[in-house]
């Protein structure tokens, strides 16, 4: 069966990558990206059936809206990919006073995915990028109330996806699946090669993992756990994710953060 498959982060990197793989077996592309030249570029890499959609995702107001447009055009959404990351930037705090790394790797995917919810049944997935990099998540720097190194801020933002990721699973006991994934360390992303300075692993390791997790039948019933690509299967993610009174604090932040950033 062919599915609608949103995925941010799509013009280059791993979503590139998967989105090419996923759209060579016929299924509808909805290609996310912050510049609409590359974004033309990717839909013709990409080829089939693709519709792209421009967003800025440091910006909370355009994930109201890119959800908007999408809710617009579309009825139904099978598989929600929140790809999009970054590690490093030459001004790492957004116009709201945030730390870009949470915004962009932490807000905006579950910002995003509130709000198409709607459009996805019991089948569906959602798919979040995590990292073998995680570390106990400050909130005051997730509030943007303390300055965190580039390295740190990641870290603590991908932890920080993995705890919501869970967190929506349990409030979804019937679906849409919630996983959590990371693709796999140190891959040749536009991200790795700025950000550490090396070229990277083969991105093919990242993009069939996002692939399986979005198709295969392995994963139909992994809502709420995380998957190490690394070691190439599902695994215990960082122990704070466990830790019902830690993902609760977090994921109450996050929530307060949306709500006075967006319409919710």
């Amino acid at each position: 069966m062919l599915k609608t498959i949103l995925i941010t982060g799509a013009t280059d990197g791993i979503g590139l990558e998967t989105a090419k793989r996923l759209a060579a077996e016929g299924h509808r592309i909805l290609l996310h990206g912050r510049s609409q030249e590359k974004l033309d570029l990717a839909a013709k890499a990409v080829g089939g059936e693709t519709q792209s959609y421009i967003a800025d995702l440091s910006d909370l107001t355009n994930v109201e809206t890119l959800a908007a447009e999408i809710s617009k055009n579309h009825q139904h959404l099978d598989v929600l990919i929140n790809n999009a990351g970054v590690f490093k930037a030459p001004n790492a705090v957004t116009k709201d006073g945030l730390d870009l790394r949470f915004v962009v790797n932490t807000l905006a995917p579950y910002a995003l995915t509130q709000r198409l919810l709607p459009l996805m049944d019991g089948k569906g997935r959602i798919i979040n990028l995590s990292s073998a990099a995680q570390a106990p998540v400050n909130i005051s720097a997730l509030r943007g109330q303390q300055r965190l190194s580039d390295m740190d801020a990641y870290a603590q933002s991908k932890l920080a996806i993995t705890m919501w990721s869970i967190d929506q699973a349990r409030r979804l006991p019937d679906g849409p699946l919630v996983l959590a994934i990371n693709p796999g360390s140190l891959l040749a992303s536009k991200m790795v090669k700025q950000g550490f300075g090396v070229e990277g692993n083969d991105l093919a390791i990242g993009a069939e993992i996002l692939r399986r997790a979005a198709l295969d039948d392995q994963f139909a019933a992994a809502s709420g756990q995380y998957f190490d690509n690394d070691a190439g299967r599902f695994a215990q993610p960082h122990a704070d994710a466990l830790d019902p009174a830690k993902v609760k604090d977090v994921v109450e932040t996050i929530e307060q953060i949306v709500a006075s950033l967006t319409k919710a």
